[in-house]
């Protein structure tokens, strides 16, 4: 038995609240009218009117995409960017207490002042606040070290 053929039309669905007004205009047209053909006329006519609904529909949906992908850039570029900072800082602090303590010390222990001043510092320095770390440079600051170590040892007067 098709809808054609029964004098009761099927319930609309409640899962869809476009679906369930057509059907709801639909028999209310059909009933109207008083028969199949004009029946089949009237979702004729109701039909551009759902393809609008639909393309609106679709058009939201798209624009809430957008909407929630932007405000999780956002939200992560925030994040990145408190991360940044918050690192350029504890970097500042950390390389000017090195300093200090470097300076501090350089009158009783001259190997920790050279550690602590030295390219240490500027290996802290660049992984803490620039966020880089190579294999060669940190070759290259162990290199450094040696030869700072070596060379206060020698200008070191017992």
């Amino acid at each position: 038995m098709s809808i054609e053929n029964s004098s009761t039309a099927p319930a609309p669905r409640d899962d869809d609240p476009l679906v369930s007004a057509g059907l709801e205009i639909a028999m209310k047209w059909g009933q109207a009218l008083g028969g199949p053909d004009q029946l089949q006329v009237a979702l004729a006519a109701l039909e551009p009117q759902l393809k609008r609904e639909h393309q609106i529909r679709i058009k939201q949906l798209d624009m809430q995409v957008k909407k929630a992908e932007r405000q999780t850039r956002e939200a992560r570029e925030i994040r990145q960017h408190r991360f940044r900072m918050v690192s350029l800082i504890v970097g500042s602090v950390l390389s000017i207490a090195m300093l200090a303590a470097g300076v501090y010390v350089a009158k009783d222990a001259w190997w920790l002042a050279s550690l602590l001043c030295g390219p240490s510092l500027i290996s802290m320095a660049a992984i803490i606040i620039l966020r880089r770390h190579d294999n060669e440079a940190m070759k290259a600051v162990a290199d450094a070290a040696k030869r700072t170590t070596s060379a206060a040892s020698q200008a070191q007067v017992p």
